[in-house]
């Protein structure tokens, strides 16, 4: 073992060498202040510098609730950086482990610059973590623990964005526009730019990498023009944009359905606002349940909204899928893919439970827009839900043993699929797109059926479990694991796109050449027990979304 030399200002460390545990912690200095971090250790056994709950913007507290985030503040003292940050406000959790004060960011790096001696700076991937706009955070104790990801040479930053009515509210007002949570993003995409080379990132280098709701994000990120020139290369896992879900320009009514819980009138809609601004951020989080139509759904209560313009930054000021049909986005290169299976929880939560399955046959044509993501009582919609029975379900009464696999498509092709295959479709058309399936079914899952060893399949969230570890979920896998060459396979590949915008590169791992999307050629990486090459992902599947959900026709500006 190397062991890293302290001197009182800076850290100087080689390329290959990190901190020895028994030394003094790291210490880094920023434009803002001094942070003093940890040291932990990868899953091989390296060691590297962890900080972490690294304050990126004010608390979004009082008059800056509902507001975009404003940037934090220099300190005098050195920021104790050694632990996990609270996550934002949200259920099921300790309340001493959320605060409304979470607007913080974990930065994980194997070296640091000193004075003395000049590294060279890593390349950066940003995790945007997943949870409906509504749950989980960037934590590594709880959602995002770094120790697979910090055996390759990358700099690793997770970060906590505002969630729920606290992040997503928007009233089409001033006071309460919208997109707060994607700001945050925003905010902390800007603070790495400002800030990362102190702990050995390259600014000029920064990946994206959003998983679900992450992941949408990150496609809105390739839009926005807050986010212009904050990253140069993205991987969208499992959600995206460009579906057949409405982006209104505000979601007035669940605000009001939010204050209406909370105690609060409803009009008019400033005090409305002002009344939101007095609550206790707990309240939001304990009547989150009670925000949804049926069993927590619509998956996607929160929507990012086109924001009318109020004077203020605008995070989205068009329609997502039409900017990507006109080839109106941040052209760099993207990996994009699905997991084989995923939502499959819905599906078997639904059938399971006789009263939601009675609910759900006898009101097939009102429920299935709640649940499928698209317009509520039209004459339309309601031969839309006609046509998607129909294909997946049949005419025969919901069961267990006969609706299970259609159900699994019909969650699985409206939240995460439909969009997946429209924004690589439209994408592919002006930037290079890296497309996957990700179909490996290991030990671990996040849904087990039908008893509670076996895994369903490779469902939603799955492919996480390799790239990020998560102690809910699933032990760190050794190297003599079963699950050691899924992990080796994704960190490598995924670390070696956010350093060149090129997969193929990635080293010590058997694979074919990954070849992008073309305008003639569907190809996508099929990752399972091996990596294999395959055209026409859900090709006959997505052709029937194709022709149900048709592109609108461009507007002329």
């Amino acid at each position: 073992m190397h062991f890293a030399a302290f001197i009182s200002i800076g850290i100087i460390i080689s390329n290959s060498v990190v901190a020895d545990s028994c030394s003094k912690p790291p210490v880094v200095h920023t434009a803002l202040g001094s942070i003093k971090g940890s040291v932990l250790e990868s899953r091989l056994g390296r060691q590297f510098f962890a900080f972490r709950g690294i304050r990126y913007a004010q608390p979004p507290t009082r008059d800056l609730r509902f507001q975009a985030p404003k940037p934090v503040t220099a300190w005098e003292d050195l920021l104790d950086a050694t632990e996990d940050g609270p996550m934002c406000p949200q259920p099921a959790y300790n309340r001493s482990e959320v605060s409304e004060d979470c607007l913080r960011l974990n930065v994980y790096t194997k070296q640091i610059p000193g004075e003395l001696i000049r590294i060279r700076p890593q390349s950066v991937l940003v995790y945007i973590h997943p949870g409906g706009f509504y749950a989980f955070s960037g934590q590594s104790r709880n959602n995002a623990g770094p120790q697979y990801l910090m055996d390759q040479d990358i700099v690793l930053v997770t970060i906590n964005y505002r969630l729920g009515s606290l992040g997503f509210m928007s009233t089409g007002t001033a006071d309460c526009p919208g997109n707060a949570g994607l700001k945050d993003q925003v905010m902390a995409l800007r603070w790495i730019r400002d800030h990362i080379s102190s702990f050995g990132g390259n600014p000029d280098s920064v990946t994206l990498m959003g998983y679900s709701a992450g992941a949408l994000s990150s496609t809105l990120h390739l839009i926005s023009p807050m986010s212009r020139g904050l990253f140069h290369r993205a991987i969208v896992m499992s959600a995206a944009a460009t579906s057949q879900v409405d982006i209104p320009t505000d979601q007035i009514e669940l605000a009001r359905k939010q204050a209406a819980l909370l105690g609060c009138e409803v009009t008019p809609t400033e005090k409305m606002v002002a009344c939101l601004r007095q609550k206790p951020a707990t309240e939001f989080a304990d009547s989150l349940e009670y925000m949804f139509v049926i069993s927590w759904n619509p998956v996607l209560l929160w929507k990012p909204v086109v924001e009318p313009n109020l004077g203020q930054e605008r995070f989205l000021d068009r329609d997502p899928t039409e900017a990507f049909l006109k080839g109106d986005f941040t052209k760099v290169p993207i990996i994009a893919g699905i997991t084989k299976d995923e939502f499959a929880g819905p599906a078997v939560a639904f059938l399971k439970n006789e009263t939601l399955r009675n609910e759900l046959d006898q009101n097939f044509d009102t429920l299935a827009p709640v649940l499928f993501l698209y317009e509520r009582h039209t004459e339309e919609s309601r031969n839309r839900s006609k046509l998607l029975r129909e294909k997946f379900l049949g005419d025969e009464s919901l069961s267990l043993s006969n609706s299970l696999t259609g159900l699994n498509y019909l969650f699985a092709d409206s939240l995460i699929g439909f969009a997946m295959h429209r924004f690589i479709q439209l994408a592919s058309r002006h930037t290079t797109v890296y497309q996957y399936k990700f179909s490996y079914v290991g030990r671990y899952s996040f849904l087990y059926y039908p008893d509670d060893k076996t895994p369903y399949g490779a469902v939603h969230h799955d492919d996480l479990l390799y790239l990020l570890v998560i102690p809910s979920r699933a032990p760190i896998f050794n190297v003599t694991d079963p699950e050691n060459s899924t992990v080796e396979r994704l960190t490598g590949m995924w670390s070696t796109f956010a350093k060149t915008g090129n997969p193929n590169k990635a080293d010590k791992i058997s694979m074919p050449d990954w070849i992008p999307v073309s305008s003639t050629e569907d190809h996508y990486l099929n990752i399972g027990q091996e990596l294999v090459m395959e055209r026409g992902l859900f090709t006959e599947r997505f052709a029937f979304w194709d022709q149900l959900f048709p592109i609108p026709s461009v507007k002329n500006d």
